[in-house]
């Protein structure tokens, strides 16, 4: 045990955020994603944040006691020489259940993160953060499950949100941008149509050089849950005259 937890542990990096609060940090391991029926390697990274491990040596010690399978971990997929890279692309996915596993659409949640991946290869470097406690715009996935039952009689997300006693959005960007920060210095392009995740980035000091937005065509299945995004939550609208949209499956950067 003593050998493995001596392998395991350069392999594990402790990020500080605060005096009490660190991220440890599991990767790159090497993983093999078919992008446009075609195999890409990219390098992929688990995360874990927490207030009461000291370091990786107490937390390796303590994998058995964790029950870290009783809550989702976040993880991120860097693809090319994304520290160094001129130019490089980033998307912070939020998990959908049921769009980005099932097809659900409802949702735009399955297209963006397919899309998204596509775009990350095409750039030639780039990242993606898929954040497992997200779901629902951070209401969690029974949560869910309750607004989808009121959206069916007639509420839209937000008004279902709030109905069950939640905000609109719990979503939150910290951790990701500790660790863009410790990935890549240089400025990046974002795949987002939400101008708050974008300030929220701004503010943590990272550079981002262009917010690319990415929409799906509409569906009888999807246009109100995006027409509320645009009309309550302040998502960028769609345009098909700009170099940097993708609109509808077509990227045109």
């Amino acid at each position: 045990m003593k050998n493995i937890n001596s392998k395991l542990q350069e392999k594990v990096k402790t990020i500080t955020i605060n005096a009490d609060k660190s991220i440890f940090l599991v990767g790159p391991i090497s993983l093999p994603l078919k992008v446009r029926e075609e195999v890409k390697l990219f390098n992929w990274y688990s995360w874990i944040s927490t207030t009461d491990i000291p370091d990786t040596e107490t937390l390796l010690n303590s994998l058995t006691t964790l029950n870290f399978n009783e809550f989702q971990q976040s993880s991120i997929l860097v693809y090319g020489d994304f520290e160094n890279s001129d130019k490089s692309i980033v998307r912070l996915h939020s998990i959908c259940h049921t769009g980005d596993i099932f097809g659900s659409q409802k949702c735009e949640c399955g297209f963006q993160l397919k899309k998204s991946l596509e775009t990350i290869t095409e750039y030639g470097s780039g990242a993606l953060f898929y954040l497992a406690n997200h779901e629902g715009r951070g209401i969690g996935l029974f949560n869910k499950a309750l607004t989808y039952l009121l959206q069916e009689d007639g509420m839209d997300t937000v008004e279902a949100n709030n109905a069950i006693g939640f905000d609109d959005d719990l979503r939150d960007y910290e951790e990701p941008a500790h660790l863009l920060k410790y990935f890549r210095r240089k400025p990046i392009d974002v795949i987002s149509n939400n101008p708050s995740k974008i300030n929220f980035l701004t503010k943590m000091g990272i550079d981002v050089a262009n917010q690319i937005t990415l929409w799906d065509k509409l569906s009888s299945y999807n246009e109100r849950y995006i027409e509320t995004k645009i009309n309550k939550s302040g998502h960028v609208r769609a345009t098909n005259d700009s170099d940097l949209n993708i609109v509808g499956g077509i990227y045109n950067a």
